[in-house]
């Protein structure tokens, strides 16, 4: 496999990395992760190395992360908001030999307690000649360890190999036809795949550059995106304020227009703010899909029809296929028949780390179990109708995707935000919940009552998919990529009655 990040051997003068007004170009880059090296490998020796990144959305973040990948040793991004508790059981798992941060960070007890480097970027005055970089390691070698969000247990470590990241940036150049010419607008955590691996390795790959906004703003990408930004990455919370505020303020609209790539993922962007950004600004935005243990599967074709509402098709070199639950591949492309997303390929991790009872109980074969449910139409394209633990409810005898429902909930002018679970019953097998953030604009109306809602999805949809309870919360609980914590739901319910339909 070729070098992870050519223009860094070829001493490229492109624009590379840049945080607020402190940028890097790739032979800077270079200038300054070759030395880091040196020191990352010299202080973590050994067969299988590991260092923790305390990943911070900083310039020192991604900086120290270069540094390892070129030095071959695993980094473990930390997230710089997590708990002590979650913060032990990674640190002893992963046993990094020494901890990367910037400077003036300020780290927690287990990571206070290892040898530390304080990842120093300062731009030379002057561009430097390129200076010789380390001989990359290896295909199979572990490249990053992320650890999993730990909804069912402690979070496992995901070892993701090198040839995962080559392969999964190389399969969204052709299917986002990405260039060295593009500029990358995110503001995304840099401890997790979309952030860190898309957001800001896969510019580098491609000889391009990143634009960290550090903190959010619909005025920063506005802003962005009016200059020399050609793409933005968000998550459905960020897309949901764009499309909120582009209807309103004709600037934003047309710095998102002008954009030449619009991508969302991390969880299924809603239909409502779909046709709000498209009616506002004339664009689409491309899905995507994909988890920790196997990057990027599926994603919609910059070049292909319009999928609005999927995740489109497998990504080059990806197989993908749904099973029903005698663990049968499901032949059907309806865009009806609900079974398990199953993936294989050049794209998956290695291992869960300390874990060979779980990493074998991942796989069915060849195949890993991604534990998300989908249909698949007749163009290819797949559409996610949620997890199979909390996300598909089995109510008299069918099978329900809760994201069909949210979207129909969604659809009412009274609805801000929706969630959908399951939970028992003893007629139906489970019954439907729905958790409902009312509309604050006064412009909406009076906030709907249960039954109208009710009424609402069973004529949107199927009088059997409609919401048996509905509960009226304040706000859904969420993680730091915006994702809805449907496990958490229970513990913010009214008192028992409450909202009942």
């Amino acid at each position: 496999m070729n070098a992870l990040f050519p223009a860094l051997y070829d001493g490229s003068p492109a624009p590379a990395l840049r945080f607020g007004d402190r940028a890097l170009t790739h032979r800077q880059l270079a200038a300054v992760a070759g030395p880091l090296a040196e020191r990352i490998g010299a202080l973590a020796p050994g067969s299988a190395p590991r260092i923790a990144v305390w990943a911070t959305p900083t310039l020192e973040t991604s900086v120290g992360v270069v540094a390892a990948l070129l030095a071959g040793v695993a980094a473990v991004p930390v997230n710089p908001k997590i708990g002590e508790h979650e913060l032990t059981h990674i640190v002893t798992d992963s046993s990094p030999s020494l901890v990367l941060a910037e400077p003036d960070a300020t780290l927690p007890g287990p990571l206070a307690a290892l040898p530390r480097i304080d990842v120093e970027v300062t731009a030379p005055a002057e561009e430097p000649a390129p200076g010789p970089l380390p001989v990359e390691p290896g295909d199979e070698s572990p490249a990053l360890i992320v650890y999993t969000s730990g909804t069912t247990g402690p979070p496992k470590g995901v070892v993701l190999p090198r040839r995962a990241l080559a392969r999964t940036l190389d399969a969204l150049e052709d299917a986002w036809q990405w260039t060295a010419d593009d500029v990358l607008v995110h503001a995304l955590p840099l401890f997790h795949v979309h952030g860190l691996i898309l957001g800001v390795l896969g510019p580098l790959r491609r000889g391009g550059s990143v634009h960290h906004l550090g903190r959010f703003s619909t005025e920063a990408v506005a802003r962005e995106l009016s200059a020399d930004g050609t793409m933005l990455f968000g998550v459905p919370t960020m897309y949901h304020r764009l499309a909120l505020d582009a209807g309103e303020n004709p600037a934003l609209a047309k710095a998102l227009a002008r954009a030449r790539l619009l991508v969302s993922g991390s969880a299924a962007l809603p239909l409502t703010d779909h046709e709000r950004l498209t009616a506002a600004t004339g664009r689409r935005v491309i899905e995507r899909y994909g988890m920790t243990e196997t990057l990027m599967n599926t994603s919609v074709r910059a070049d292909g029809p319009d999928a609005t509402g999927t995740v489109g098709v497998p990504l080059p070199g990806v197989y993908v296929r749904l099973v029903d639950d005698a663990g049968q591949a499901i032949e059907a492309s309806d865009g009806e028949s609900v079974g398990e997303i199953q993936v294989r390929g050049p794209n998956l991790f290695t291992e869960y780390l300390n874990r060979p009872d779980a990493t074998a109980a991942a796989f069915d074969g060849g195949w890993f179990r991604t534990g998300d449910m989908a249909v698949r139409d007749s163009s290819g394209n797949y559409r996610i109708v949620g997890r199979k633990a909390t996300d598909l409810i089995k109510s008299g005898g069918y099978k329900i995707g809760a994201g069909e429902i949210e979207n129909a909930l969604l659809a009412h002018p009274g609805v801000a935000e929706a969630a959908v679970t399951g939970e028992p019953d003893e007629d139906l097998g489970e019954r439907i919940v729905a958790w409902i953030v009312p509309e604050a604009d006064p412009t909406a109306g009076p906030p709907p009552s249960a039954q109208e809602l009710t009424d609402h999805v069973a004529r949107q949809l199927a009088p059997h998919k409609r919401p048996r309870i509905v509960h009226f919360l304040d706000a859904l609980p969420r993680n730091d990529m915006g994702k809805i914590l449907k496990r958490d739901l229970r513990a913010a319910a009214p008192p028992a009655g409450a909202g009942d339909a």
